[in-house]
């Protein structure tokens, strides 16, 4: 025999042998799990919808009333000319500030304290 000869057997048989040692680990490497998962799939069922699953559910909707216009009132022009004259009320004044290391309450107050200086610090202490 020769060489070549030898040599496409030789690769004959590596590739019959690998193709085998493929085809047996597969066989014995199969996923039981995988199996009745997939079998249990193809046997489900779901199961018929309802035709009144809704009913209790949904409300039956209704537009609400229709809102009613404003009424003037008979003495438009009286009540305006009052509302002119009236003077503004203010709530009440704001109290001083009575415990220590609480803030200004009032307006006016707050502006004061934001436009005050600020103390000063000795520069010992820094």
């Amino acid at each position: 025999m020769s060489s070549a000869v030898l040599r496409q057997a030789a690769f004959a048989a590596r590739s019959v042998s690998r193709k085998c040692a493929f085809s047996t680990s597969a066989v014995a490497r199969k996923d039981l799990v995988q199996d009745i998962y997939i079998k249990e799939l193809k046997a489900y069922k779901a199961p018929a919808p309802l035709k009144d699953a809704h009913v209790g559910v949904v409300k039956n909707y209704s537009l609400p009333p229709a809102p009613q216009p404003p009424t003037l009132p008979a003495d438009l022009a009286g009540e305006l000319s009052a509302w002119d004259a009236a003077e503004p009320t203010f709530a009440a004044a704001a109290k001083p500030v009575t415990e220590e290391g609480t803030g200004p309450t009032g307006a006016e107050q707050f502006l004061a304290f934001l436009e005050a200086d600020e103390p000063k610090h000795d520069e010992a202490h820094h």
